[in-house]
């Protein structure tokens, strides 16, 4: 039987069903960020080192975001799945996406960690650090790695609890473990005197509680996707489906960690360490303003799901236009404040003058494309919870490993270390035009009982 908070999401008004399931995620996404920013603002006021520090912490970002991103091809793979078997009325079913999921992401921690312990340093100087900033990088990713599980089950799992409509239960999950790292940081940085491993310490600590939460609520009787012992196992059909549903969300994700690579060490060459610290602020900022972003989205995916699932599909294309017309003004308010004020935002996290006139430069011209890329936010979660893999994919790959990747790489050749920020808002522009294109030519074929009974 469907509970009374599943069948809301089929028959409750659009505008107030999207603020209940969409502003707890936001909230709980918009802290999660605050993990690592808050980190680096910080450390960034480290005196003396705090520039040098920075630039060290910002190198892990590859690994870090490659993390989540193996949380992220469980979490947004399996949890809209589950979600339209609930549509459909077939708890068990989900239940069983839920427990292979969770198998999954324990294999996932088991590699990362053995992967990224063995070529740690070699890694990070591909990643562009120098010999003044390696130690702080190092010194950040070997303590933060030790807390890898606790990182999979705090991201990974959040989605299915969404799922069920308990986003308020998702939020608290984040909320906690965020507020636990946002007093832990300044005592174990200064007061303790730990500095940078200091903010990785007060990092794993807040992720397990989150964990713990997680975990706790789903094993509970007030949930009703239940991570059951009998259902925590490997099914090879569902882990494939959930690998094929969450490789879109997982490019888009792991691709931040190639973005980063290829930026830091174009920076390095054409301009060296000011430049890569310049990128950790910058990537830093977009971190705050795409929380929004995916937060509203990742509260909508269940319901568009769970409707489709249903097969209500003028319900379903209402809320898929819905949530691409909100992502857009989200995006564009957001990154224009930025552009007006990027002194404001450089100062959070350096007091190097040098630095914060950097950023002053050339922000508005990096976050240019930014301003209308909340279009494409919105248009390729529609397609993921819909359960077009394969479009959905196209589109998480067009703007990063097709478009800005190749346009790094080329653009310094012609004007210098400034091509390297010239990449960003083209390859933005163009991949927002050809993901509204394929929007407008798919959704009404999608949108039919055919495409709905492939699902299975």
């Amino acid at each position: 039987m469907q509970t009374e908070k599943e069948t809301r999401m089929g028959t409750e008004r659009i505008s107030k069903l999207m603020l209940s399931m969409a502003v707890p995620s936001i909230i709980a996404q918009v802290i999660n960020v605050l993990y690592s920013i808050v980190d680096r603002i910080y450390i960034g006021h480290i005196e003396g080192v705090g520039a040098a520090a920075l630039t060290g912490v910002g190198l892990t970002f590859p690994v870090i975001t490659l993390i989540s991103a193996f949380s992220a091809f469980v979490g947004m793979g399996g949890a809209p799945l589950a979600a339209i078997w609930l549509g459909k009325g077939d708890r068990v079913r989900a239940e069983k996406i839920l427990g292979s999921g969770a198998c999954l992401l324990g294999i996932f921690t088991v590699a990362l960690m053995a992967l990224f312990y063995l070529f740690q340093r070699p890694f990070l100087y591909m990643f562009g650090a120098s010999d003044a900033t390696i130690g702080y990088a190092m010194e950040y990713l070997s303590i933060y790695l030790v807390g890898t599980l606790f990182v999979e089950l705090a991201l990974g799992l959040n989605p299915f609890i969404i799922s069920q409509g308990q986003s308020r239960i998702a939020m608290l999950s984040i909320v906690i473990g965020a507020a636990i790292n946002i007093v832990l940081d300044p005592v174990f940085i200064f007061v303790f005197g730990w500095g940078v491993k200091g903010a990785a310490i007060a990092t794993v600590l807040s992720q397990a509680v989150s964990a713990a939460w997680n975990v706790g609520f789903l094993m509970g009787k007030k949930s009703s996707l239940r991570l059951l012992g009998k259902r925590i196992r490997p099914d090879c059909h569902i882990m494939g489906q959930i690998c094929a549903l969450g490789i879109s969300p997982f490019i888009m994700r792991s691709t931040e960690s190639l973005i980063s690579i290829v930026l830091n060490r174009q920076l390095q060459i054409y301009g060296g360490d000011l430049y890569v610290g310049s990128l950790t602020i910058m990537q830093s900022v977009l971190q705050l303003f795409s929380a929004p972003l995916s937060g509203f989205t990742q509260g909508v995916q269940p319901i568009v799901s769970y409707n489709y699932g249903a097969g209500n599909f003028a319900r379903t294309k209402k809320l898929c236009c819905s949530m691409i017309g909100i992502s857009f003004l989200i995006s564009f308010v957001s990154n224009l404040t930025a552009m007006v004020f990027p002194g404001f935002y450089a100062s959070l996290f350096t007091n190097d003058a040098q630095l914060i006139g950097l950023v002053d430069r050339i922000m508005p011209v990096f976050l240019f494309g930014m301003l209308f890329f909340g279009i494409q936010n919105g248009i390729q979660p529609c397609f993921l919870s819909l359960g077009q893999a394969k479009v959905s994919l196209f589109i998480a790959m067009l703007r990063k490993v097709i478009l800005l990747v190749p346009l790094a790489l080329i653009f310094p050749l012609f004007w210098g270390v400034m091509g390297i920020y010239y990449a960003e808002p083209v390859s933005d522009i163009i991949s927002v035009l050809v993901a509204t294109t394929l929007f407008a030519l798919n959704i009404n074929k999608i949108l039919s009982r055919e495409y709905l009974e492939r699902i299975r």
